[in-house]
């Protein structure tokens, strides 16, 4: 594939922000934006372990999607205690995402901040991401096509980004938001997924305290090179298009998709697949 490295800045005003990397729609990753955050001095997988170590959490690891398996239904549950142990004791491909701190761990609320970069964002909407070494998120975009600021904390995490643009390269599974789960975006085998030749996007690695802008509907791999764990906070897209996509996406694309599993069961999930080959091959 075609990767460019993303953009590194050591900080960054909120007019040359808007300017250079919003307007533009470009990826950027920014290393001291929130050297002020007492999460930035506080948080880590043994503090998120004293604070919420009693929380039960949702986690799900790397299994293909399954007819069977409910929206972001998890895969297992357990106690933040035991998940951070299994974290720093050992690989496991189990993660967290979508993990909203205000509800679960309100207190967690007071180690940061809503910077201005010059977009609003949705403050209900914090949320928490955690990985084992080696797990790793399908490539995908998220629902609502916003513009995600993604901080990461304690360790390194990998990530391979792709414009909207790409789509048509990416092998996307129609009526979903993943590319095929069988790539391996890391090494791909171009010979079973020629297409992706022709893609071109972005990657960087994220160290603690840095911020990653990840522009409207834009795909993303991660993969956690060592154990740790990430927030995310959003604004709403400003394409009216990619506003107008992210409402189909909840009301339309989901609703159709879970109606279809409920029908026609593994049959839907297999149909989709060899659609996205279909397509991806034909163009």
């Amino acid at each position: 594939m075609n990767l460019e490295a993303v953009p590194r800045v050591k900080s960054i005003t909120k007019e040359i922000f808007l300017e250079k990397y919003f307007k533009p729609q470009k990826p950027v990753v920014i290393e001291h934006a929130v050297d002020d955050w007492p999460a930035t001095q506080k948080w880590s997988l043994d503090y998120i372990k004293k604070v919420a170590g009693d929380k039960i959490v949702p986690l799900y690891d790397d299994r293909p999607v399954n007819h069977e398996d409910g929206f972001n239904e998890p895969h297992a549950l357990m106690k933040m205690s035991d998940y951070v142990d299994l974290l720093k004791s050992q690989p496991t491909k189990y993660r967290i995402f979508l993990w909203n701190i205000l509800k679960e761990v309100p207190q967690l609320q007071k180690d940061f901040s809503f910077p201005d970069f010059g977009l609003k964002l949705k403050k209900k909407l914090p949320m928490l991401f955690f990985g084992g070494r080696d797990s790793f998120t399908f490539m995908h975009y998220d629902i609502d096509m916003s513009n995600i600021f993604h901080f990461h904390f304690e360790g390194k995490k990998e990530c391979i980004l792709f414009p909207q643009s790409e789509t048509k390269y990416l092998y996307k599974v129609p009526h979903s938001l993943i590319t095929h789960e069988s790539i391996d975006f890391e090494n791909p085998d171009f010979e079973k997924w020629p297409a992706l030749k022709s893609a071109h996007g972005f990657r960087t690695e994220l160290n603690h305290g840095d911020v990653l802008y990840m522009p409207e509907g834009y795909w993303h791999y991660m993969k956690y090179v060592t154990p740790g764990f990430s927030m995310s906070l959003r604004a709403w897209p400003k394409n009216p298009f990619n506003f107008a996509k992210g409402l189909y996406n909840i009301i339309i694309m989901r609703s159709f998709d879970i109606a279809m599993r409920k029908i026609q069961g593994q049959k839907w999930i297999e149909h989709k697949n060899a659609k996205a080959v279909a397509r991806t091959n034909a163009i």
